[in-house]
């Protein structure tokens, strides 16, 4: 127990296993399962989502995470451990690729996960999105458009990549905790963004979509 990773995040384009995943790891570490878009933001999302600006809906998205960040930091200080669906990393990325032009340098002193990039071939990600019941936004729609630049973006952070491809979910849990015993992840745990050489890269000010054209 002392050697798993107090804080954990999931992180990958939608269909690669995240909200399967998630509660199952924290589970197997006897972790809170912290939801980045707090349960009194829901609402609020769905009206953002409704709306065509990536500024806005990036800022909501950062909103929440700094919300949920107070929590984790009260678990982490109780010394309970933490996990989240996806972090920083996937709003960063998701809206650099949806073309949002904000300047973004996050402070220092958020705590920093050891992070778990789940991948899987593109014909099996379309695959178990036919297969999903949840609602379809916009947006989801736009991301899909530039999935391949979000995966791209996705290197700007330390990540452990998991390929999550013809494996049962069980499966990709061992995967995870396989990698973790042996050594594979930065333990970042409590250690604030600031405190250690992999940090969370700030958003350019000009688009990720211009460099891309």
């Amino acid at each position: 127990m002392s050697d798993q990773p107090l804080f954990e995040s999931l992180e990958g384009l939608r269909g690669t296993g995240k909200s399967t995943i998630a509660p199952m790891l924290a589970a197997a570490r006897g972790a809170v399962l912290v939801p980045t878009v707090p349960p009194f933001y829901q609402p609020l999302r769905r009206e953002v989502d409704r709306r065509g600006s990536a500024e806005a809906r990036m800022c909501f998205y950062l909103s929440a995470l700094f919300t949920a960040t107070d929590e984790i930091r009260r678990c982490l200080a109780s010394g309970l451990p933490v996990v989240v669906e996806s972090y920083f990393a996937r709003c960063l990325t998701s809206h650099r690729a949806l073309g949002a032009g904000l300047g973004i340098t996050l402070p220092p002193g958020l705590p920093q996960p050891t992070t778990y990039q789940l991948i899987c071939t593109e014909s099996e990600r379309q695959h178990r999105l036919s297969r999903r019941g949840k609602p379809v936004s916009r947006w989801d729609v736009l991301i899909e458009t530039a999935a391949d630049r979000v995966a791209d973006a996705y290197a700007d952070f330390p990540t452990h990549r998991v390929d999550t491809t013809g494996l049962r979910p069980n499966e990709v849990l061992q995967a995870i905790l396989a990698a973790n015993a042996q050594g594979a992840h930065h333990r970042a745990d409590t250690e604030p963004l600031g405190a250690h050489p992999h940090l969370l890269p700030s958003v350019p000010r000009h688009t990720e979509g211009a460099r891309h054209s």
